[in-house]
Formats: C-alpha cells, structure tokens, sequence
C-alpha cells in the first residue's frame, strides 16, 4: 500500500495561483502514476491530470490544461500540481492518488490521499 499526504491548499482570489505537493511512501515502487483528482461539494470525483514516475509523461483534462502544471521529484517521492489563474469554479477538494495507468476515472485508482482544500473566492 502506497501513503499519500497532499498539502499546499488553501483559501486565494480570483487570479491567484497555488502549489499542491503530494507526498508518497510506502509501496511506491508499485506504482506507475500518480493523478490529481478534485471533488465539488454535489459533484462528482473530476480526474484533473496525472503524471508517469518513469517517463515524466503528463495528461491532463483539456478544459484545465494551460492553467495547471502536473510536475515529479522522484528523489522525494513527490508530486506536485501548480494552479495558476485559479477561477471560483475550481474551488473543490483536491486529491493525489497512485494507479498502474494514466486512467481518468477515479475507480481505477488504488491508493488515496485525505485530501486538501482549495477555495478561490472571486
């Protein structure tokens, strides 16, 4: 099993940028990829990008690409997911998760972050 520790969220303005890091240990070497998911209060889990430990490969939602930057440190075993130009909308709880793939949905996703709160008021 594969820990995972998000940090970095936080109450900005319209137009501010934030820096999430997520943190993994444990079974690390089992995993392939790490994401970013966000959920809004009523909505559904949202796949926002992900990223390959061994290539450095980045996917993203294309609504979000151009504002959000998926990044890795291998060396520290983290991730880190850099929100720029941030709108009321992407207010959500964001989350880090590990899966064998770059999938986009939220059920193919084995381990899990609690999660960190981003709120962006306008």
């Amino acid at each position: 099993q594969v820990q995972l520790v998000e940090s970095g969220g936080g109450l900005v303005q319209a137009g501010d940028s934030l820096r999430l890091s997520c943190a993994a240990s444990g079974r690390t070497f089992s995993t392939r990829t790490m994401a970013w998911f966000r959920q809004a209060p009523g909505k559904e889990r949202e796949f926002v990008a992900a990223i390959s430990w061994s290539t450095g490969s980045t996917y993203y939602t294309d609504s979000l690409k151009g504002r959000f930057t998926i990044s890795r440190d291998n060396a520290k075993n983290t991730v880190y997911h850099q929100m720029n130009s941030l709108k009321p909308e992407d207010t959500a709880v964001y989350y880090c998760a590990t899966a064998a793939g770059a999938y986009r949905t939220y059920v193919l996703y084995n381990d899990w972050g609690q999660g960190t709160q981003v709120t962006v008021s306008s």
